[in-house]
């Protein structure tokens, strides 16, 4: 099932995890820097120099820096049309006081500055609002504000309010079985399992994506959505949609909370066939349009073109924060309700946490997983989207913040930056409730 001679990191980059193979001390963020490496620099660039696509260096470490700044340079993409409607504004307040913002890490003794921690995560980008104000935006590696960075597994995220939002049109139903909505998907473990249990991720369905096992489903599945000409002694499937007809079941449906890429692919199969638009349509002319967004988005596609709709959107920070603000504003936008309040509340009150406990996400502990977002139950009922690498959207209704982050981390797993993201998060949320960053009035 996987491609003769094709890099470990080319496969996994087409996938969910986008796990990377690492040296046991990687790079720092500043040596890793991509401006240091002077990646794709000349005309043409050195052998050295250059990046590709077809021989996996794309996704190897440092050379990941550049790629998730220039995906649309490395393969085929679909556009996130923004329209020609007005930009909306973000107003800016300048907060120096951040800097000094200090929190211990988890399982360290010793505080660190918040200017510390982007340097710790890898951060390519960050932008925080509060009450709509940007007070703070940074640019690192290779993004800048004009660029669009990978949202990895965030997208699952704009997937998941997308099949809410269907949901509550009643294009789709909740209760319905995926095999009504998509036929071809009956002989799968998909066909039995309804599209809620597709949006909290607790389907009883054979996909491991343990990177570190050659024979993981997670390995067809990146064979199945390479976009380049498969070998002539390829079998396997030849898109997203040919695999999802693979997949075999394994467990229970409704039974518990696992987190498998293959259900977002299966949920943008069953949204495109019940509207007759593909994701990127969707999401164009659902969220992107009227949020104002600032730029087009783009999402990779595979060899018939399917937007990987499991972690295949590119934005720009700004865009990403204001997606944010969307969600804190409870659906609106300025004065449009865009996003239904209802369904914002919905998906703000969680999903069921004895299920999520399950997956063994030890520092996530009360967390649970609904319609594709994480949601934490603290005390300021925050959310998040998260993708691996260190993309990050945390929403905090109490502060009246939003984080936008992209990076590089050179560990795929979120574990390996929670520790100096989430507590700096709760951090900043304490601060700005505290009045840390005065905001002008009116």
């Amino acid at each position: 099932m996987r491609y003769a001679g094709i890099k470990r990191g080319l496969l996994v980059g087409l996938s969910l995890g986008w796990a990377l193979s690492v040296a046991a001390v990687p790079l720092s963020a500043e040596d890793s820097d991509p401006a240091r490496w002077g990646w794709m620099q000349g005309s043409p660039p050195p052998p050295e120099k250059r990046i590709s696509f077809a021989d996996g260096s794309y996704f190897q470490f440092p050379q990941m820096r550049w790629s998730v700044a220039h995906f649309r340079q490395l393969m085929p993409t679909v556009q996130v049309a923004r329209g020609t409607g007005p930009i909306q504004p973000l107003a800016s307040h300048s907060c120096a006081a951040l800097d000094a913002l200090t929190f211990v890490p988890w399982g360290q003794s010793e505080p660190m500055t918040w200017a510390e921690s982007m340097r710790a995560n890898y951060t390519d980008g960050i932008a925080v609002l509060h009450r709509g104000q940007l007070i703070d935006e940074r640019y690192f590696g290779a993004l800048t504000a004009e660029g669009q960075h990978a949202a990895m597994s965030v997208t699952k995220s704009f997937m998941g309010l997308l099949g809410a939002l269907l949901i509550e049109e009643g294009l789709l139903d909740a209760e319905r079985q995926v095999v009504e909505y998509v036929p071809e998907l009956g002989a799968s473990a998909f066909g039995s399992a309804t599209v809620a249990q597709l949006l909290d991720m607790t389907t009883g369905i054979r996909f491991s994506e343990d990177y570190a096992d050659p024979n993981a489903e997670v390995w067809a599945h990146a064979a199945a959505g390479n976009p380049l000409p498969k070998p002539a002694d390829y079998v396997g499937p030849r898109s997203y949609f040919e695999f999802l007809q693979t997949v075999q079941p394994e467990g229970e449906h409704g039974a518990a909370f696992h987190y498998r890429t293959a259900n977002t692919d299966a949920l943008g199969w069953v949204m495109t066939r019940a509207t007759g638009q593909n994701v990127a349509q969707l999401l164009s002319e659902r969220i992107w349009q009227p949020l104002g967004a600032e730029q087009d988005a783009y999402m990779t596609v595979d060899s018939w073109g399917t937007p990987f709709a499991g972690g295949g959107l590119n934005l720009s920070l700004r865009d990403l924060a204001r997606f944010g603000e969307l969600l804190r504003q409870n659906g609106r936008v300025g004065e449009q309700q865009v996003i239904p309040a209802a369904v914002i509340a919905d998906l703000r009150a969680g999903g069921d946490q004895a299920q999520f406990a399950q997956a063994g996400y030890s520092q996530l502990e009360g967390w649970s997983y609904h319609q594709m977002w994480w949601i934490t139950h603290n005390a300021h009922g925050a959310l998040m989207a998260r993708g691996v690498h260190g993309q990050a959207l945390y929403i905090d209704p109490t502060a009246e913040m939003v984080i936008a982050r992209f990076g590089s981390h050179p560990v795929a797993a979120n574990a390996a930056n929670d520790a100096t993201s989430l507590p700096a998060y709760q951090a900043l949320a304490t601060f700005l409730l505290e009045g840390g960053c005065a905001l002008p009035e009116g």
